[in-house]
């Protein structure tokens, strides 16, 4: 179990967090798969809900987490399988992850992005009106869920939303229904009657060891400097925010500490970003990335005139955590890639039969839990 002090600020609390009935969708995911390993060994008592697992290798499996039996595999589609779920554990807290999660993907199928990441969320929150022993529900979108003026100052939380592609205008429309389910069922005013808080947190561009998902750059370097091949990248001049995958898991935790104790204050939406030094253009992440890689690490620029449409810059405004949650992040930019090129590189070039091992250490080095 991982061992944490009483000096709250930026951390998880681990006396909270022992025992407390956690539901999870979208548990098999790169996310959710990091958090799973997280809370279990915080003590929580899981239960995932998630779809069969679509990447090999997955970090589900490699982490061993299949053999502790806490998940379903369903569809958040299937609105009725889903209640039952929940109906038969009766969580304190649900933490809603499963979506349709690619950009090029919801090109190719905006049907599936739309019913997977608006009606999927409509059924989880219907079934949750049903739930007696509910504290609080944390639905995780996107920051591509605002309208992108492509300005050079972040995002707030009030700012308008919006999406160009389907995958990003199905997360600004989880966010409408997010916002609808809180005035219309879980409104603070009347928290004295329901008990329930509901809440979005909207984080982007996380990496981390585990991701395999297509079409992902770094996922893509790190497969390709395995196999001492060359990187294609396109668009080296967009600009993303690198963050690392424990840095909005941490936030999402301590989120939803606040959730079920002060549930009143904390519904709403709440960004969760890196600082402004992790802003930077893809060309000067992969440069990091294949120096920290070494050996033979190379890439090339390619010719993207038929490509789809990509954000060219988005930033997130996080004062908002950082003054009601004292959440702020802690990774700078090269520890960030640095980190990221370590799990890979032990996986493609160590020992893939101790990665259990060395993610738990990553967790415990950089979740702060000392």
């Amino acid at each position: 179990m991982i061992s944490m002090n009483n000096n709250l600020l930026n951390k998880i609390d681990s006396d909270f967090w022992r025992n407390k009935k956690v539901f999870i969708t979208g548990c098999t995911g790169f996310k959710g798969s990091w958090l799973s390993l997280i809370l279990l060994n915080l003590g929580a008592n899981i239960k995932g809900y998630s779809l069969e697992i679509d990447t090999k290798p997955s970090l589900f499996e490699i982490c061993e987490l299949h053999k502790q039996n806490f998940c379903t595999i369903g569809d958040i589609r299937d609105k009725e399988t889903l209640e039952k779920e929940l109906i038969d554990f009766q969580p304190e807290i649900v933490i809603h992850l499963a979506a349709q999660a690619l950009v090029l993907r919801s090109y190719q199928d905006p049907v599936e992005t739309y019913q997977t990441n608006v009606m999927g969320t409509v059924n989880l929150f219907e079934a949750c009106r049903h739930l007696k022993s509910l504290k609080a529900i944390l639905n995780i979108t996107s920051d591509k869920c605002y309208e992108n003026k492509e300005w050079i100052w972040g995002y707030r939380e009030n700012d308008e939303l919006g999406g160009y592609d389907p995958y990003s205008s199905s997360k600004a429309c989880a966010e409408l229904v997010t916002k609808a389910f809180t005035q219309s069922f879980f409104n603070p005013d009347n928290y004295e009657k329901h008990g329930v808080c509901l809440a979005s947190a909207r984080a982007g561009n996380v990496i981390g060891g585990g991701d395999w998902a297509e079409n992902r750059l770094i996922p893509d370097a790190a497969k390709a400097f395995s196999q001492n091949q060359k990187l294609q990248i396109r668009r080296p001049l967009s600009t993303r925010p690198w963050q690392h995958v424990l840095e909005p898991l941490r936030g999402y935790l301590m989120l939803c500490e606040k959730m079920y104790k002060q549930g009143k204050n904390y519904s709403g939406a709440f960004n969760f970003g890196p600082s402004e030094n992790n802003v930077c253009a893809v060309k000067e992440a992969i440069k990091e990335f294949s120096f920290l890689w070494g050996g033979n690490a190379s890439f090339e620029i390619i010719d993207n005139e038929n490509s789809f449409h990509e954000a060219g810059l988005l930033k997130l405004d996080i004062s908002k955590v950082q003054k009601e949650l004292n959440w702020k992040p802690k990774l700078n930019f090269s520890e960030t890639l640095k980190i990221t090129a370590d799990w890979y590189k032990f996986f493609y070039q160590e020992n893939s039969e101790k990665i259990k091992e060395f993610t738990l250490k990553q967790i415990f080095e950089n979740l702060d839990p000392i």
